[in-house]
């Protein structure tokens, strides 16, 4: 509860304090952000992407602002699972929300094995599954454009883990809803959608792309009107819950998502220009359904297809 109004959000066995996480690859592993916001106020927040090993990801130059956003090719760096586990999880300790620990790999039994090592951390409530990443014995399609490949990556993952698993899905795909609904048969508790959107910059000067591995991910309020489209398409075709991520800046934006579909929302780029917006966004929500009369933020979830 906060205020007079009801933003308690239930996903799996988990209830969320209320609607606002934030999403993996912008918020660190949350401990960067503790001097600037209490994370307790979080519904949640999602760590950077995990590995079973270190990566130091793609050379730079990996970041180029863009009008209404930014393309990045970090190359998901991050420390590993159990640097990150034996570093950083114990900073953790004590906190009252939800950290999930998002995780990657190119083969199935890399998602597997991280899985299985996150579902002994009592700290971790859930796992966010990024499928936007080559799959090497597929010959380097992404899982999440094959919907068989997410049925058997999400299935392989469910048989180790007790966690709820999210499936996080890349927009480069031709129906959205299709990749989803295979999520769902394979025992997802839920989907995130959208990851970043492929795009290009290229320096005039030098006459090549901006960033080293050429292109990247397109994310921040451009790609918002999108990911709304996105979530509205796939509430149609699921009955699991769905997280809408993709260039959320404010409360107006993060209802725009609940309205089409969403339980929950993931702010991402946004974190980086403003580190408290997360909590303006909660305020934002909560003056909005006192303003409107709404009493539960279930109310709002979906209303857009009435």
């Amino acid at each position: 509860m906060a205020g007079n109004v009801n933003l308690t959000v239930k996903l799996g066995n988990l209830i969320f304090k209320n609607p606002v996480l934030t999403a993996s690859g912008t918020f660190g592993y949350g401990i960067e952000f503790s001097k600037y916001i209490d994370l307790n106020r979080l519904g949640g927040f999602i760590v950077k992407g995990l590995s079973l090993y270190e990566k130091k990801g793609n050379k730079p130059p990996r970041i180029v602002e863009t009008p209404c956003g930014m393309l990045n090719a970090i190359g998901l760096q991050n420390v590993g699972v159990e640097r990150f586990i034996e570093e950083k999880l114990p900073k953790l300790q004590g906190l009252n929300t939800h950290i999930i620990a998002n995780i990657y790999g190119t083969e199935v039994e890399e998602f597997v094995r991280l899985a299985e090592i996150l579902d002994k951390e009592p700290l971790i409530s859930a796992l966010e599954v990024n499928v936007s990443c080559p799959n090497v014995s597929a010959g380097g399609a992404l899982f999440g454009k094959d919907p068989d490949m997410v049925y058997v990556l999400t299935v392989s993952i469910k048989k180790v883990t007790k966690k709820p698993v999210i499936v996080k899905l890349t927009p480069n795909v031709e129906d959205i809803a299709f990749i989803a609904q295979a999520a769902q048969s394979a025992g997802a508790e839920a989907v995130s959608l959208i990851n970043t959107i492929t795009g290009m910059v290229i320096d005039v000067k030098s006459r090549k792309p901006f960033l080293a591995n050429k292109t990247g991910g397109l994310s921040g309020p451009a790609i918002y009107p999108i990911g709304v489209r996105m979530v509205y398409e796939v509430y149609e075709k699921v009955k699991i819950p769905i997280i809408g991520v993709g260039g959320i800046y404010n409360a107006n934006v993060a209802l725009q998502y609940i309205m089409a579909g969403a339980s929950l929302i993931e702010i991402g780029t946004a974190n980086f220009v403003d580190p408290t917006i997360s909590i303006q966004i909660i305020k934002g929500i909560e003056e909005f359904m006192n303003e409107e009369g709404v009493n539960s933020i279930s109310e709002l979830v979906g209303v857009a297809h009435s």
